[in-house]
């Protein structure tokens, strides 16, 4: 385990003890008030199961350094190596229990809802497709996580594809697992257009940006915005063209502009605008704080640009690399339809748990 995170386990321990002998005295001065003593008796049945877990994972540990000494012994080394592979796979399962409690430090921002958004890169029409696909696995995703998904922005082509989907997971804790879905996504596959057989490579950019909450729409300065209007393009519907629906808003310090056309109403479409560049412009700023407290963890959260090429999905082989972690698996349809917990849970264990970060 990272060495920050072993020194967060004994910090909880010995905390543990300490509200522990507390707790024990025969006339606590400490808790003579009955609302602190109920404090104090919550906080150490909270803590209970992480100092358990600390201490069977040290205890594993040190079996396991003696029993490896033993694996010199011509003797009885292959009763000591089988001690040592059951030590191990003992020791693997605290690490994942531990990583799914609170003692693991994680992002204050991972407990927020997110927006996600998806754009072509290079590929043509096979990548406009592709954005569909993207769209759909996340769609999966938070439909087997119980998930809300609000779909804000989406640009169709006359291909069957889409240029770019802007949408809203606003569930607690969806930042915490899609941040590192950020980056350029590489499909390669075979068109239905190619009469040769020849495989195609296209690419799309997906963006997490945690969720703003913090309601500061209104503190945005309208003199650095620039709003304008026009009408909306897209395929189908009588009040396509018809009014000046559609706004496009300007940021103008920073040059990041939002284009929403989805709604009917002006108004509606102004509101999401606003709501994601808000969120655009908060998340710059995360990105910065991000780069400053570790370049190898800013790697994997990604920057949401085209450089940042974070995995590859092959249609042939049904195989998906992650490059950020050299992982392989051979699930790209369970992928596509859903389970992602494939690729998450992986990545997050690096996050957390590789000595290097």
């Amino acid at each position: 385990m990272n060495i920050h995170i072993i020194n967060q386990l004994k910090t909880i321990e010995k905390h543990h003890k300490e509200i522990e002998l507390l707790l024990n005295k025969p006339t606590p001065d400490a808790i003579v008030n009955i609302a602190i003593s109920r404090n104090l008796s919550k906080e150490y049945t909270e803590l209970n199961n992480i100092a358990n877990l600390f201490k069977s994972w040290v205890k594993a540990n040190k079996e396991t350094i003696w029993l490896e000494k033993l694996l010199a012994d011509k003797d009885i080394w292959h009763l000591a190596k089988e001690e040592v592979i059951l030590l191990k796979t003992n020791i693997n399962e605290i690490e994942q229990r531990l990583l799914k409690s609170k003692a693991v430090p994680k992002d204050e921002h991972d407990k927020y809802g997110c927006y996600i958004e998806i754009k072509t890169g290079t590929g043509g029409n096979e990548s406009t497709l592709f954005v569909n696909a993207l769209y759909r696995m996340y769609y999966k995703y938070a439909e087997s996580k119980r998930w809300s998904v609000s779909l804000l922005s989406k640009s169709t082509n006359n291909y069957g594809g889409c240029t770019e989907v802007i949408f809203k997971v606003s569930n607690s804790g969806s930042y915490g697992l899609l941040k590192f879905e950020s980056g350029g996504h590489r499909v390669q596959r075979i068109p239905n257009t190619e009469s040769q057989g020849r495989i195609h490579t296209s690419t799309c950019i997906v963006a997490v940006l945690v969720e703003d909450n913090n309601n500061a729409i209104a503190n945005l300065n309208e003199s650095e915005l620039r709003i304008d209007t026009f009408r909306s393009s897209g395929a189908g519907g009588q009040h396509v063209n018809k009014t000046e629906s559609a706004v496009r808003i300007t940021h103008l310090p920073t040059g990041l502009s939002v284009e929403c056309q989805d709604e009917r109403s002006q108004y509606k479409n102004k509101t999401k605008a606003l709501a994601i560049l808000n969120t655009r412009l908060n998340n710059f700023e995360l990105k910065r704080k991000h780069k400053e407290e570790s370049l190898i963890k800013k790697t994997l959260l990604g920057t949401g640009y085209r450089c940042d090429r974070i995995r590859t999905y092959n249609y042939q082989q049904c195989r998906i690399t992650d490059h950020r972690i050299d992982l392989t698996i051979y699930k790209l349809t369970e992928v596509l339809n859903g389970d992602l917990d494939l690729l998450i849970q992986p990545i997050l264990n690096k996050y957390y748990y590789d000595e290097s970060i």
